[in-house]
């Protein structure tokens, strides 16, 4: 599985540059497994296209639309580009809302509709309710008239704003999931909207697209159907690595015969052993195979086999020691703090987040919240406008307290405090007015944190309410409200959000540091699926599913440590995906991060039997199988 050549894949940078030739468009899927260097090709290709159509784009006021997963590769690839302004690169969201902003009108119809019908579901719930008084039906009706509030108000919008990398929490603006639907629903319905997106960007190319939301996806899908001569779609993907429920199944397959479907053949980022591991995984998938660079013959892979009765930390900090004897490489036992990605010597990727949240500390707020499935993508995301609220807003304030400094205090207060809004700033005397209450204000918030104490995040917010200093997001006004209220009388249809802040806001400050800490990705610790698209020289690969406390993957199911279900051979027998289908797809991503030496540890009540499965599954050498003693002081 070595290569002949480190260029075997060059071929496929002219077949998608023919691809998006404007007098001959065309539409492909490139299949870029893990490490394959589809950025490279990209940015090769968009710079062969500038060169030779960028000046015709120009004088036409046409743009190639690059649609990418995060801002950090929108952020690559623009810098790569020489940020040249025949290209729109940006995420999905930011992609949505350029095409959507200036619709003011058709955007208040469909928010009227939603808005309308979101209403009747309210009434349904408060009429049905058993106890007009407790707390879901006072949640329920406080939510019913904060959506008759924005519906009242859509008259009075001249228009729209949107933040796709904040919050959103005026009258005036949409959230994000808003902006994706919004997009979708006029790509799929308004003919004057299909026509203008296509006069201005009439290539449009996404990355990670087996994650891209399934609606926005179809929309597409059939905009390039009506109009093949007009417009090119390009999709760079790997269906493998679809971790996400809402991406489209089965993108690569059942395409339009006339698109071009080139694959990408070699791994760039890892070593020989963890790509023939790779390969493995996927074999009875898809049959992709990948091959190494020419002078990467080594790797290293060891999967430890853990009784789950133990002191799991210990026994991980015992397994980073072997790993260091393996590969002679110190750096799997370096204890330097990292202050950055780059820094990260050894990445622990767990199964869930909460694992994670376990083992930094920021259990207590998090794992309330990533137990509700509306909430999980906005955690991971920083889409909440509940979360960032304390992680953009608090934080910055505490952590400019910390510093003493009083310049960046003001300049946040000013940002974020409705005192500073022009009706209370007629004239000098009101603004020395308002400037003295507003630093009296923050300063009995920042005594919250005097003698080196953690407030709890409900007392910050009980702080706040009281000086109005802040604007508060809607869920955690409503949160405020419910922990006034005596006792615990909630009924089955009470709202799972609210009671999720019910608990989290339970937690102290600390636990906000570290949670921001871990999903600015500069802690070791990552997630199977948060570390899609990275790479990094050791990972270790954390495998519990009791821990876990899911039902959407399965490791034991996928070893052979655990029957399937009927249900699982059911949805095998008619060719829909299971949970092992998932768990698969999961392994391979967190395995094919690693770019030299691969630890993976397996917890499991049957580790003799465990280890047997992996020998039947032939993944693993015998020889790089190793049952551990548990470790429990």
């Amino acid at each position: 599985m070595i290569a002949e050549n480190n260029d075997i894949d060059k071929p496929v940078d002219d077949e998608i540059f023919g691809c998006i030739n404007p007098l001959n468009l065309k539409s492909f899927f490139l299949f870029a497994g893990a490490g394959s260097g589809k950025t490279g090709t990209l940015v090769n290709v968009l710079k062969k296209f500038n060169k030779e159509y960028g000046e015709d784009f120009r004088l036409r006021n046409k743009k190639i639309a690059i649609i990418t997963y995060t801002n950090a590769a929108a952020d690559e690839i623009n810098h790569r580009l020489d940020f040249d302004s025949i290209f729109a690169i940006s995420t999905i969201h930011s992609f949505c809302w350029e095409l959507i902003k200036n619709f003011t009108t058709d955007i208040k119809n469909w928010l009227s509709v939603d808005l309308n019908d979101s209403i009747v579901e309210l009434d349904e719930k408060i009429s049905k309710a058993r106890d007009p008084s407790n707390k879901t039906a006072i949640s329920n009706q406080r939510k019913r008239e904060s959506k008759i509030k924005r519906l009242d108000s859509l008259c009075t919008i001249s228009k729209f704003v949107y933040n796709p990398n904040g919050d959103n929490i005026t009258k005036a603006s949409l959230n994000h999931s808003e902006v994706i639907a919004l997009a979708s629903y006029f790509i799929a319905s308004k003919d004057l909207f299909k026509q203008l997106l296509i006069n201005k960007f009439p290539i449009v190319l996404i990355d990670e697209s087996q994650d891209t939301k399934k609606d926005l996806i179809e929309a597409l899908f059939a905009l390039q159907v009506q109009n093949k001569t007009k417009f090119s779609l390009g999709l760079f993907g790997d269906t493998m690595q679809r971790i996400y429920s809402d991406g489209k199944e089965k993108l690569g397959e059942d395409l339009p015969e006339d698109w071009l479907k080139p694959v990408k053949s070699m791994n760039h980022r890892s070593e020989l052993r963890i790509i023939e591991l790779n390969n493995k995984i996927r074999k009875e998938i898809d049959g992709q195979i990948q091959l190494a660079r020419v002078e990467n013959t080594g790797g290293l892979v060891r999967f430890f086999i853990v009784p789950r009765d133990t002191n799991k930390l210990k026994n991980e900090e015992s397994i980073k020691q072997k790993m260091s004897f393996l590969t002679n490489d110190n750096k799997w036992i370096d204890k330097s703090i990292a202050h950055t990605k780059s820094d990260i010597t050894v990445k622990i990727l767990t199964l869930e987040h909460h694992m994670a949240a376990t083992r930094m500390g920021f259990d207590n707020f998090f794992n309330p919240l990533y137990s509700v499935d509306k909430l999980k993508s906005g955690m991971l995301e920083g889409s909440s406008s509940s979360i960032n609220f304390f992680t953009n807003i608090i934080l910055p304030l505490f952590l400019a307290q910390t510093s003493n400094n009083k310049f960046e205090i003001a300049n946040i207060t000013k940002r974020h405090s409705p005192l500073f809004d022009k009706k209370n700033i007629i004239n000098e005397s009101n603004q020395l007015k308002v400037m003295l209450l507003s630093k009296t204000n923050i300063d009995n918030l920042l005594k919250l944190w005097k003698n080196n104490t953690s407030p709890s995040l409900i007392e910050i917010l009980k702080e706040i309410h009281k000086t109005k200093i802040i604007s508060i997001p809607p869920d955690l006004r409503i949160a405020l409200e419910r922990s006034s209220l005596s006792g615990n009388d909630l009924d089955e249809e009470d709202d799972k959000v609210l009671l999720a802040w019910d608990s989290a806001l339970k937690a102290n400050f600390d636990e906000i540091i570290r949670y921001q800490e871990y999903i600015s990705e500069n802690s070791p610790f990552g997630t199977h699926q948060g570390v899609k698209g990275l790479e990094f020289e050791r990972v270790m690969v954390i495998i519990d599913d009791v821990e876990a406390r899911g039902n959407t993957f399965s490791y034991d199911k996928l070893f052979g440590t655990k029957a399937l279900t009927k249900n699982d051979n059911d949805n095998i027998s008619v060719g829909k995906e299971t949970g092992i289908d998932k768990t698969s797809r999961l392994f391979y991503v967190a395995c094919s991060r690693a770019k030299k030496s691969l630890a993976i540890v397996a917890y499991t009540d049957e580790p003799e039997i465990l280890k047997e499965k992996l020998i039947e599954l032939s993944w693993f050498e015998d020889e790089e199988i190793e049952i551990l003693q548990p470790i429990n002081e």
